[in-house]
């Protein structure tokens, strides 16, 4: 029964922190990463009402601090995949029964629990567990994700207002229902944000959820699962399981009532879901919703007007905070020749600047790679272009995985302008920078938008309001995101809706309303209040 339609407005996007010497923030958060860091904690699979463990016990440590252990996680085969997929539907029908506001109110209520109590919890296992400096925890996993949860519940809300129109004698309805089987979330480490919205996001629409965390980011993500379940929600609306990639595909995509997936991770697996399920479609109920935000290969493009100390600021946030490992990270930059002396001076001795180590010493603006697997595949581009004549290697370029997977950050200069670190992604602290004659502006517009299949984030950086112009128009396929003397990354939800194209994914815009209508399916009903009795019209009588 319903007693009112509930307004949820426009929320305002929670406050940065800033953490500054002598702050409550501040040392609040030390106080909790010496509270983590004294305990090992022991991370459940979350399947339905239970907390399931299991013989295989997979180690967490600091991609920073190698030494230490944070705890363990339980990890799942395909047996606990097909347990996640039979609670999911089993709390279907009393999920998508739950009235809107309810629904709502759980999410509300954890955003709240994580701008309050659980802030430091979310931020210090994010900065242990995935080697984020304080603040790149911050607008992550504390305002991201609590605006992510504030804003898609105010952009459902309109959804549901947007109704038909009806004509006298009869009336017209929308029903935006949540999509018939089960949705699988599969997340990826460098955002602790994206792991919370990508299961929350359909949940909210009424869908049940298995979600599939990436193995180096459980240690946050069970944070946020403990959150939820504080919050209310109800056991098997989101299953939170650990398996590998190849396990979850198999089961998920040859289960009948599988019924979309939110994707955030690399281009090729995408493509192979959608492969996979694109094979399988006959078995399943109906069409599944395939919604992913892939690779990048990202580009900054100076003008020969650039502001230099714009541009160069630019560089040395876009492509190395988080050590590179965002997919809008600036990767490859376009520099006039007539800015190249003074842009390489100042390049160069921002990088040397620089203070690498561990998240928990505050001044430390770099940390570590993610895992093994990153730092020995970035290892090897940075090695590549210090053998190769068609590359020169600015600044950086020491690789250390003694005690944490350590790697300076690197500026190549390509000769070739489809040189291989300007073309392929590489996810990590290396910029590749190509000088180009000042009077080839245009042509270099051209080059920015067919080096790379991806589509991702970009920016133009000049004072020249034509060439800001010419630059929007030329490169409008070429980023989802793009900006005005700006580095080419941090979107704000609800200010800069965020997803590409191309090789770079569906564009579904996370952090918009246009996300949400993926995970709805609507239904219109008409009823008619005065209904005909003869099958004739007018139009067929003679006279």
């Amino acid at each position: 029964m319903n007693f009112g339609t509930f307004s949820f407005p426009i929320p305002v996007n929670e406050t940065v922190l800033h953490y500054a010497p002598g702050s409550p923030e501040r040392r609040r958060l030390k106080e909790v990463l010496a509270e983590l860091k004294k305990q090992q904690v022991d991370v459940p699979m979350y399947i339905g009402s239970k907390e399931v463990r299991t013989n295989k016990k997979v180690e967490m440590h600091p991609p920073h601090e190698l030494k230490h252990t944070l705890g363990y996680f339980n990890a799942g085969d395909e047996k606990h995949v097909k347990q996640a997929i039979v609670s999911a539907l089993a709390a279907k029908e009393n999920w998508a029964n739950t009235s809107w506001e309810n629904r709502a109110n759980i999410f509300l209520k954890a955003a709240d629990l994580m701008a309050t109590k659980y802030r430091p919890y979310m931020n210090a296992t994010t900065m242990l567990g995935q080697s984020k400096n304080v603040f790149q925890a911050e607008i992550d996993s504390a305002c991201e994700l609590i605006d992510f949860l504030r804003f898609n519940v105010h952009f459902l809300s309109e959804i549901y207002k947007q109704q038909p129109i009806s004509s006298p004698g009869m009336h017209n309805r929308m029903e935006y229902r949540p999509l018939e089987g089960f949705v699988l979330a599969v997340t990826p480490f460098n955002f602790t944000a994206i792991g919370g919205n990508l299961p929350t996001s359909a949940a909210m629409c009424g869908n049940v959820v298995i979600w599939k965390c990436a193995n180096t980011q459980v240690y946050s993500a069970q944070m946020f699962m403990r959150i939820l379940k504080e919050s209310g929600l109800p056991d098997g609306v989101i299953n939170l399981i650990f398996v590998d990639g190849p396990t979850i595909g198999r089961v998920c995509f040859n289960h009948r009532d599988f019924a979309g997936v939110h994707f955030t991770g690399s281009t090729g697996v995408f493509n192979n879901m959608w492969e996979t399920i694109g094979k399988n479609m006959a078995m399943y109920k109906s069409y599944p919703r395939i919604v992913g935000e892939t690779g990048g290969k990202d580009f900054v493009v100076a003008h020969k007007s650039a502001d230099v100390d714009v541009l160069v600021t630019a560089l040395l946030r876009g492509a190395f905070e988080y050590q590179g490992q965002k997919c809008s990270a600036a990767s490859r930059a376009y520099i006039p020749s007539n800015l190249a002396d003074e842009v390489k001076q100042k390049l160069i001795a921002g990088v040397k600047s620089f203070k690498i180590g561990s998240p928990e010493d505050f001044t430390n603006f770099i940390n570590a790679v993610i895992d093994e697997k990153s730092f020995e595949n970035i290892k090897r581009y940075i090695d590549h272009a210090r053998k190769d004549p068609k590359a020169q290697i600015w600044v950086g370029g020491k690789c250390d995985k003694k005690d944490g997977y350590f790697i300076q950050p690197t500026v190549i200069e390509a000769k070739d302008p489809k040189y291989v670190s300007m073309c392929e992604e590489i996810f990590g602290p290396v910029l590749t920078v190509y000088i180009y004659p000042a009077n080839r502006f245009e042509q270099t517009l051209e080059l920015v938008n067919n080096t790379s299949p991806y589509a991702l984030t970009g920016s133009i950086i000049a004072k020249d309001r034509t060439a800001i112009e010419l630059a929007t128009n030329k490169l409008r396929n070429s980023a989802g995101n793009f900006y005005i003397n700006d580095k080419p990354t941090g979107a704000v939800v609800g200010q800069q809706p965020f997803g590409g194209a191309r090789a770079s994914g569906t564009n579904d815009k996370a952090g918009s309303i246009l996300n949400l209508y993926r995970w709805l399916s609507a239904r219109t009903v008409k009823e008619t209040f005065n209904s005909p009795v003869d099958y004739t019209y007018h139009f067929m009588e003679e006279k």
